[in-house]
């Protein structure tokens, strides 16, 4: 069952439900996350969604457990990442490592649906190679475009925030923000260890069809006011016809005005 939000905030057309704790926050996101694989797998057989890093996975766990793990439609899943750090797979490092430990390998999502980089290229070739494999699957039908902006459309967007504001691999005032074309670029000075990334450009993450933008603790406290006040950060270049609700537990929201 899912908890109730002790507040709902607007903020635009986005959507800001603050809950009591992280495990409500955990319990919320599963509904959603559910209930959104259900509508797409129903509609049009498949289900797209974006994983980031940080504590997003945990955010998860509450999909590893009844009702959910039994009756989601795992089989209909592809996965992506909105970034990925330029490592091995099985370095601690990276996004892909902390996705599978943490709950691919506990679903059976076929391995065939889960889009991790090529983490033998450099950072260049790993974002090409990485647009190259969404082209294709825009080519076989795994991946909608959007009719007004050209880019590819994913189901759900699941992302995090930084305590610099950043998402993504996207961080306040560098270039990268503003890259208009590129469905995938990198990074080569990271502010935030390890410096070398590949990550989805704002055009992408704005064509998505849902964004859940999940932030817990008191350490993103002072980046999710600064985010829901008029300030130019990262967070507000997102912008997408669809939904998009934050989810923030009581320690994130802290700081915002009563």
């Amino acid at each position: 069952m899912a908890s109730t939000p002790i507040k709902k905030l607007s903020k635009g057309i986005q959507e800001v439900l603050i809950f009591n704790n992280e495990e409500d926050v955990s319990v919320s996101l599963a509904k959603l996350t559910s209930e959104l694989s259900e509508k797409y797998t129903n509609d049009k057989g498949k289900f797209t969604v974006v994983l980031s890093g940080g504590t997003l996975i945990d955010s998860l766990r509450k999909l590893l457990e009844a009702p959910y793990k039994d009756s989601v439609n795992w089989a209909k899943w592809h996965v992506f990442w909105v970034d990925e750090r330029v490592v091995p797979k099985n370095h601690p490092d990276s996004n892909y490592k902390l996705a599978y430990d943490g709950f691919l390998s506990k679903v059976p999502i076929p391995s065939g649906q889960v889009y991790a980089i090529n983490d033998s290229l450099s950072a260049e070739g790993a974002a090409d190679d990485y647009e190259a494999c969404l082209k294709h699957l825009v080519n076989t039908g795994v991946l909608e475009l959007s009719t007004t902006t050209g880019f590819p459309i994913f189901d759900l967007m699941l992302l995090g925030m930084g305590p610099d504001g950043h998402m993504a691999s996207l961080f306040p005032g560098h270039p990268l923000c503003q890259e208009k074309h590129r469905w995938v670029t990198y990074i080569t000075n990271s502010p935030k260890p390890p410096p070398v990334r590949i990550t989805f450009t704002f055009p992408v993450i704005n064509a998505s069809a849902n964004i859940a933008l999940v932030i817990t603790g008191h350490g993103e406290a002072g980046a999710v006011a600064k985010a829901l006040r008029p300030d130019l950060m990262p967070v507000e270049m997102v912008s997408i016809g669809g939904e998009f609700t934050w989810f923030l537990d009581k320690d994130a929201a802290s700081k915002l005005p009563n």
